[in-house]
């Protein structure tokens, strides 16, 4: 689907175009036109293919999706994937106890933006994802000293709005760590514990293959050889390429935690059955001697004398139950009860 094609020239917006008049303002000096695709049927890449003459490889990639984030040259155009939340995300925690809503789980879902980029256009093709660039388009045009600079600006603030929308993820898998961890002590939270530790543990996996490539295409388009569309917007690339290290280096640093907290988990569960056992072992030795000695007072031997003591079955009774206290004290004061 179409979202809007325009027609840009010296850092101002000229005019809404249609698709058909691409091949017109492409030819004319100093300007160059932004269209941006969501969902895009065949055929309309296939349009897209002809006006911009675009590689076939490329556009089939654009066309299948499900690609690696990456940045490819053909001839002068370059190609670029990457991956973004399908849904808008706000930085907020997980409710407390871990209850997940659809909501909740749609916004780990990854979508995906291919852009083809050349010296006097670019096409943007979004898939399975809702958010739009609406409002990078409306940012570029507030700044017109910086849309001089061409398609390459245009791409930097593309990949500059993905790389942003990553940071609201990181900051709710922080929060969602941080509360975990502040219940991970709380008896009878191990096994809820355990399962939102793994859950968070393949949230952060989703967003480090979505971002840890990036780092890699990030760096292609600043300092030494770059492509010529972006030899002008090198401090924005570079700036672009600091904000994935310190996403990557959130995530590392979360899934560290994660790892360590999972650890801590699996040992607080070792703990508390230890002490069940103990318990259990206690009584057993307190049940133990009261077995013991009713057994012994119920053989019912001809010449045993505590059978005709007139005192014999309270004092059974007492040597019972004072042997289960005594055992009883000392379990409680070795903390086994």
């Amino acid at each position: 689907m179409l979202i809007n094609c325009v027609a840009y020239g010296d850092g101002h917006k000229l005019s809404d175009i249609p698709v058909t008049d691409i091949d017109q303002w492409l030819v004319k000096p100093g300007c160059f036109v932004w269209v941006a695709l969501k969902d895009a049927t065949h055929e309309e890449l296939a349009q897209m293919q002809l006006e911009f003459e675009l590689h076939h490889l490329a556009v089939e990639d654009a066309r299948n999706g499900h690609q690696r984030p990456k940045v490819e040259e053909y001839g002068g155009t370059l190609f670029v994937v990457m991956k973004m939340p399908a849904v808008a995300v706000a930085a907020e925690p997980q409710p407390p106890g871990g209850a997940s809503t659809l909501a909740d789980e749609d916004a780990w879902r990854m979508g995906e933006v291919a852009m083809f980029v050349g010296e006097n256009f670019v096409l943007s093709v979004r898939r399975d994802s809702e958010p739009g660039f609406m409002g990078v388009r409306e940012r570029c045009e507030r700044e017109p000293e910086h849309l001089k600079r061409g398609a390459g600006f245009v791409l930097y603030a593309l990949m500059d709005e993905v790389v942003d929308r990553y940071f609201p993820l990181i900051e709710r898998l922080e929060s969602e760590l941080e509360e975990i961890e502040s219940r991970i002590f709380d008896r009878g939270q191990a096994r809820q514990s355990l399962e939102r530790l793994y859950a968070l543990k393949q949230r952060a996996a989703i967003v480090r293959h979505a971002v840890a490539p990036l780092v890699e295409v990030a760096g292609k388009l600043h300092g030494g050889r770059v492509p010529a569309v972006c030899q002008q917007s090198q401090e924005y690339f570079r700036d672009v390429h600091d904000h994935l290290v310190r996403i990557n280096a959130a995530l590392d640093g979360i899934r560290e935690t994660i790892a360590t907290a999972i650890q801590v988990n699996l040992s607080m569960v070792t703990i508390e059955e230890s002490d069940v056992t103990k318990r259990l072992a206690a009584w057993a030795a307190i049940f133990a001697v009261s077995t013991a000695l009713a057994g012994i007072w119920g053989m019912n031997f001809e010449h045993m004398p505590e059978l005709r003591w007139q005192w014999g079955y309270p004092l059974a009774l007492g040597i019972i139950a004072g042997s289960g206290g005594l055992l009883f004290w000392r379990f409680r004061r070795a903390g086994w009860l």
